[in-house]
């Protein structure tokens, strides 16, 4: 039972090991993506924001 539990902690650490490694490789990219999401969000917001002030402000003008 022992070398089982032994087993599958090598298992779970060559897992962790292998994820690790393909991020390292991809962290570059994996931090574009999110900044060009980061920036298509803000982009999208802003122009939310604008539409709405433009429809608050000719109803009350």
């Amino acid at each position: 039972m022992n070398n089982s539990l032994n087993t599958e902690l090598s298992v779970s650490k060559r897992r962790i090991s292998r994820l690790r490694s393909w991020f390292a490789r991809r962290r570059r990219t994996i931090a574009a993506h999110m900044l060009h999401g980061a920036c298509y969000g803000l982009g999208t917001g802003a122009v939310g924001l604008g539409f709405w002030w433009i429809e608050w402000w000719a109803e009350h003008h």
